[in-house]
């Protein structure tokens, strides 16, 4: 959990998210709010899409051999 929470791209979204709930609160209702909410779940999915990824490229170097690691 605390590698969603400390990564800068969650922050981010988390930050584009809570904009979004905001300007749908005291804004306009127009064609632009659907844009916005498209825009700010699809921030937040790649985010935490990245950082599944991260994730798993860390634990595959850490199950390599060190020698294979040398080999690079």
């Amino acid at each position: 959990m605390r590698k969603y929470l400390f990564n800068g791209a969650v922050i981010s979204a988390a930050v584009g998210l809570w904009t979004t709930i905001r300007s749908s609160q005291n804004g306009p209702r127009d064609w632009r709010l659907p844009l916005m909410w498209i825009n700010a779940g699809i921030s937040l999915a790649l985010a935490v899409g990245a950082v599944l990824q991260e994730s798993r490229e860390a634990s595959e170097r850490e199950s390599k051999p060190v020698k294979a690691r040398k080999g690079r």
